[in-house]
């Protein structure tokens, strides 16, 4: 959807070009609380990281780890390490991954339903090849936390640092990551946003299950994780899609629906619909109509999470209030859950001035 605002008349308009030429440079601040020059300038330099991984390759139009895989400079070992037993190795890969800072790892097979025919060259914004190797076997997916305290209050620019904190860090670890497997003698590309559906194969991975948000609700962190990937032809061992109750949950809940400025999110059961030439074809589920949902991002200068803050499973789940809400919407009590939920109300954007102030 973000690449049509480069090519497609249909989206690109004066507030898209604003909304990337504000990322690149300095946004205009305005008045407005939460969107300050200190908040922009948080925002930005919280994408900083993932920026220089991603500007590295503009020369070959190149965008790693958004429209192109992300170039590993790290030789694959002539010597192959022996993998006698699959099972244990992919439980120490996962501790490693862990040790680099991931928070979620699955693995799951490679399915090319989910990939991407081409690629964008960024230099003109033709179509490429997608690079991605054909003799792959395994995709490693990793869920990287995104902090409370910023998601809290989006839509506000600062909020966005939430999301630059995380493609910043994921950049970093799949580097790490794909390091140690070349090092190991096997092949391995690392992938953020790029070359695949980073959802589709998270939920195979069996970190999570899908919402009528469009985002992987978690166990351990809600909605608020991002998804990276490394491909790989390492022997692993898969894990297996989880069913939580979350899409029963969904059915009688809109509270994300309800919240949305631009009205983005569907209402009722996941369907076949297609709303515009971003929807994905022939999977039935709840599609947001990402032309709305970009339009409001362009029009407010920065990225909007406001679905994911108002969703009943946005908690920090060590506490008890928690713990019982997880147990009742994820049972056959699901509506009492909902009862508690529409008690509460819609969860309140946390003022950005407290959160600077705050120690």
């Amino acid at each position: 959807m973000f690449t049509r605002a480069f090519w497609d008349d249909t989206v690109r308009s004066p507030d898209t070009d604003a909304f990337f030429d504000g990322h690149r440079s300095q946004p205009l601040p305005r008045k407005s609380i939460g969107f300050r020059q200190k908040d922009f300038a948080l925002r930005n330099a919280s994408w900083s990281v993932s920026d220089t991984f991603s500007n590295r390759a503009s020369s070959k139009g190149k965008r790693e780890g958004f429209q192109s895989l992300m170039e590993n400079e790290t030789p694959i070992a002539e010597t192959k390490l022996s993998i006698e037993d699959k099972y244990e190795f992919t439980r120490e890969l996962k501790k490693v991954g862990k040790l680099f800072g991931a928070d979620l790892i699955g693995i799951t097979a490679i399915d090319e339903r989910w990939h991407y025919s081409h690629r964008v060259d960024t230099r003109d914004f033709t179509a490429a090849e997608n690079d991605l190797p054909s003799n792959y076997s395994h995709v490693i997916v990793m869920g990287h936390s995104m902090k409370k305290e910023l998601v809290d209050m989006y839509p506000a620019a600062v909020a966005g640092a939430a999301t630059g904190l995380e493609y910043s860090r994921e950049a970093a670890i799949v580097t790490q990551m794909t390091s140690y497997i070349r090092s190991l003698g096997y092949n391995a590309i690392g992938s953020m946003n790029d070359t695949a559906l980073a959802i589709p194969y998270a939920i195979k991975a069996g970190l999570g299950e899908y919402a009528r948000n469009q985002l992987v609700i978690t166990r351990e962190f809600g909605p608020r994780v991002r998804f990276s990937k490394i491909f790989t032809d390492l022997p692993l061992n898969i894990d297996s899609p989880v069913k939580y109750g979350i899409s029963d949950y969904c059915n009688v809940c809109t509270k994300c629906s309800d919240a949305c400025p631009p009205k983005a999110l569907p209402y009722g059961a996941p369907s076949l619909k297609t709303l515009n030439r971003s929807t994905i074809k022939g999977v039935k589920k709840w599609s947001a109509d990402a032309e709305k949902c970009f339009g409001y991002w362009a029009k407010i200068k920065t990225d909007c999470a406001i679905c994911m803050r108002v969703c009943p499973f946005n908690r920090e789940f060590s506490g008890f209030k928690a713990k019982l809400f997880w147990q009742l919407a994820t049972g056959r009590f699901r509506k009492i859950a909902l009862w508690w939920e529409n008690k509460m109300g819609i969860a309140k954007q946390v003022k950005p001035d407290g959160w600077w102030k705050s120690a």
